[in-house]
């Protein structure tokens, strides 16, 4: 009979050196952004676990030696319940692609897979209704191009980036990020890309949901500097697969546009992912930066003289439809502090 248990990884050094070597041992890299986990225990040996990280089922493992038991399936059992009575009816999961039937069999669906992830979700919306979303907003044109970026807040160097490549296309995708995980709300930085591009007439404003640079497919972005390479090297790869061979495909998306990143190791580890992920089949644009008093325009560079109430570096760097916004709505004392993103 084997004994449920949650592990308390950051609390308790002998469990948290279990918990590791199991993943070490079913091939994974343990990962300690995780909200919850739990392991069955044989006796007093963990013999398979499995981890929660927001609405994401990550890092399931199962002892070879035990791999006849269906212990996966208790493990995926006891987080989805977790999930669900949390509220949480759609999430996703993270798994090797060797165990996909298992999986399927429990009501998991693919999205993606790279050499070494499976990426599947269980519950609605699901990623068929984003396709259907995007393929509702489609454009004919002979070249489509794209960008994703997360604008916290949109700056002269987001707009420089989005004018070059409307230039180079006949429509121009624009993705602005769907996490609410910076410190400037999904909503405010939706509305700000839109309101600073309006004079560009073949940009069309579109959402990532959970399957663009999003909690779900790329965590390690909202890091930063805290993120593990490797680990945000593997996150990258799905990423960008996952929009090379579902999304681009859907809007006939020929090109995507970035810009040079001499900034954030993250990002610039994405930018590589990509270009190595696309190969022939999708080109890869980057933009270099433009700068401003030998230094490159970003939005930490924003968010740093929003913290300091200086409102005239601020006019400098970004276009004057945010500036007015940020005039209007923010000071010192309003504004919620550094997060993350460019």
């Amino acid at each position: 009979m084997y004994e449920l248990k949650r592990i308390w990884i950051m609390r308790v050094p002998a469990d948290k050196k279990a918990w590791e070597d199991l993943l070490v041992l079913g091939g994974l890299v343990p990962d300690e952004q995780v909200d919850y986990t739990v392991g069955l225990y044989d006796r007093n040996k963990l013999v398979a676990t499995g981890s929660t990280y927001q609405n994401i089922i990550k890092l399931v493992a199962v002892d070879p030696e035990y791999q006849s038991e269906n212990l996966l399936t208790k493990i995926v059992m006891a987080l989805s319940s977790k999930l669900h009575d949390e509220g949480i009816i759609h999430f996703f999961l993270y798994t090797k692609p060797c165990v996909a039937v298992s999986f399927a069999s429990l009501g998991f669906k693919e999205i993606i897979r790279t050499d070494t992830i499976l990426f599947m979700e269980q519950g609605s919306p699901d990623f068929s209704d984003y396709l259907t979303l995007l393929k509702g907003l489609k454009k004919n044109a002979d070249h489509a191009g794209a960008i994703v970026m997360n604008a916290n807040p949109f700056t002269k160097g987001h707009l420089y980036l989005v004018e070059t490549a409307a230039a180079q296309v006949d429509v121009l995708y624009l993705f602005v990020l769907s996490d609410d995980r910076s410190e400037f709300s999904t909503q405010e930085r939706s509305m700000l890309v839109e309101v600073g591009t309006q004079h560009l007439s073949n940009v069309v404003i579109l959402p990532t949901r959970d399957y663009q640079v999003s909690s779900a497919t790329f965590p390690s972005y909202f890091l930063k500097d805290q993120a593990v390479e490797s680990i945000a090297r593997v996150q990258a790869t799905l990423d960008a697969t996952l929009f090379k061979e579902r999304i681009a495909p859907a809007l006939q998306i020929k090109t995507r546009f970035v810009g040079e990143e001499p900034l954030s190791p993250v990002t610039e580890v994405y930018n590589e992912s990509m270009r190595e992920i696309f190969s022939d089949t999708l080109a890869l644009k980057v933009v270099p930066r433009i700068e401003l008093d030998g230094q490159v325009i970003s939005a930490t560079r924003v968010r740093k003289a929003l913290k300091e109430d200086d409102f005239q570096t601020i006019k400098k760097l970004v276009p004057p439809t945010t500036y007015n916004y940020l005039a209007k709505n923010y000071g010192k004392d309003k504004f919620r502090g550094e997060k993350s993103g460019n």
